[in-house]
């Protein structure tokens, strides 16, 4: 398994990293309406293209991959058949070692992301009623604890 930085991004790696979320997604996020699933995907390759930092976990297929930017957790996506594994912990501590991350938000309606999140020394410090797009799927704003 290796973990990489990703600075070209191929339309195929694209289509590799939009097949790994929207199976996570399918798995983790029961709250989303399959409507709300084709408007993400739709614009998840642009998204893909403009994350500052993309770094992929790679075990003769990509399956997982984070986006970092500004020192914030953008997303965070593990193929459903590798959750539980550790990837997702090890992504995270690669996130802090090497790009400081300190912030992420969250769906209040994934609950096992915000324990996950917690277990890792992240707390809540702020909640909003809708996402970014407006629509009525609660954030929660994360940091991590002072030591």
């Amino acid at each position: 398994m290796k973990i990489k930085i990703i600075s070209k991004r191929s339309d195929n790696l694209i289509n590799q990293l939009t097949k790994v979320w929207e199976a996570s997604v399918r798995a983790t996020h029961s709250f989303l309406s399959e409507t709300s699933i084709q408007e993400i995907k739709i614009s998840l390759p642009k998204i893909l293209q403009q994350i500052p930092d993309l770094i992929i976990v790679e075990d003769e297929k990509i399956i997982a991959f984070m986006g970092i930017s500004h020192q914030e957790l953008e997303m965070l996506f593990v193929a459903p058949e590798f959750r539980g594994l550790g990837l997702g912990k090890q992504l995270i501590n690669y996130a802090i070692k090497n790009f400081d991350v300190n912030k992420l938000t969250v769906n209040e309606q994934n609950p096992q992301a915000i324990g996950f999140y917690e277990y890792l020394g992240f707390e809540t410090y702020r909640r909003t009623e809708t996402d970014d797009a407006g629509n009525p799927y609660p954030i929660l704003y994360m940091k991590r604890k002072e030591n």
